[in-house]
């Protein structure tokens, strides 16, 4: 089997190349962005392996079947930028890693949290300049506090986990809740009890801009946001105003709904031209992180694992277990 790896990043070589060996598989790594206009370069190649930030289009799905790829296969767990139809149209198997290590993610959430609550981010600049005041750096106990999380899922069941060590009380919200300990509340309420709501769902029709101006006035003032999900959930407009007017005591951010032009790139010589992106850098009640929650050994050990024992499944024609559609 041979592959076309998009969107190559130097930790990507490290993790892929010596197990692709394991298997006997040959990678071409690109570092361009899978795309209508790229797609050719999978000519010739049984697998297209992608990333968060490739634009799987249905024209770039058109491309890849007319290239001979018989499978996408996306190392990360979401698939909202695969044109799924398209796929299963074009009989394209779709294959992604569910889960790598949900622990990563729930940890850099909390890191997150307790960053933009303790203010740890600017007091590091402030100590780096011999500028040891501490005034206006004043955050608020944890403990006592309720957690409102969006999700339960494997992350943010753990999330939960860590939240419930930090001594706060947890509101839960999900379409399909767990029979666990969970405190399980429509999401009306958990909007309005929690000091703390970090979303923990996937990207979907019905959760695109969950957080939006209405939901943002009816939040406890100075609720403190989390999203290490999908940055679409959040309607940047409305959070910029709730942050600028104290609705909105803080955010932290792995992820931002227009972020591809962006997050994993080196953009230190350029100019930021996404006015709401640079608006919320400016902003000291503000933390942005570049997609980084999963980045860990065992997460990028696991996807390599995941992704490339997918693509051994369909070789041996055995049954894609990690199918988006159509389900082999």
């Amino acid at each position: 089997m041979n592959i076309a790896f998009f969107d190559t990043k130097p930790y990507d070589y490290i993790w892929f190349e010596p197990l692709s060996k394991e298997y006997g598989y040959e990678i071409r790594y690109c570092d361009y962005r899978l795309g209508a206009d790229t797609a050719v370069l999978a000519k010739g190649y049984d697998v297209a392996c992608a990333f968060v930030n490739d634009n799987i289009c249905a024209e770039t799905v058109g491309v890849l079947k007319k290239c001979g790829v018989r499978m996408l296969a996306m190392r990360c767990a979401g698939y909202n930028n695969v044109d799924v139809a398209a796929a299963a149209k074009a009989q394209l198997p779709v294959v992604r890693v569910p889960s790598y290590s949900p622990s990563a993610v729930a940890e850099h959430t909390a890191a997150l949290l307790l960053s933009v609550n303790r203010k740890t981010h600017r007091a590091y600049y402030r100590i780096r300049d011999n500028n040891f005041s501490i005034n206006g750096l004043m955050g608020f106990d944890l403990a006592g506090k309720t957690a409102g999380i969006i999700g339960t899922g494997q992350i943010g069941s753990i999330f939960a986990d860590i939240a419930l060590g930090f001594g706060m009380r947890v509101l839960a919200y999900d379409p399909f809740p767990k029979e666990d300990q969970l405190e399980y509340v429509p999401l009306d309420r958990l909007f309005t009890a929690s000091d703390v709501i970090s979303l923990h769902c996937p990207l979907t029709p019905d959760t695109y801009h969950m957080i939006n101006k209405r939901r943002v006035k009816e939040m406890k003032k100075g609720v403190v946001i989390l999203n290490t999900s999908r940055g679409a959930l959040i309607d940047t407009e409305a959070l910029l105003e709730g942050l600028i007017d104290g609705q909105i005591g803080g955010a932290g951010l792995d992820v931002y709904e227009e972020e591809s032009d962006y997050f994993f790139e080196d953009r230190s010589g350029e100019i930021i031209r996404d006015e709401e992106l640079s608006r919320l850098l400016t902003l000291p009640n503000v933390l942005v992180t570049s997609h980084q929650a999963f980045f860990t050994r065992e997460a990028m050990q696991a996807i390599a694992m995941v992704t490339l024992e997918n693509i051994c499944a369909l070789e041996q024609g055995r049954p894609l277990e990690n199918t988006i559609l159509p389900r082999s």
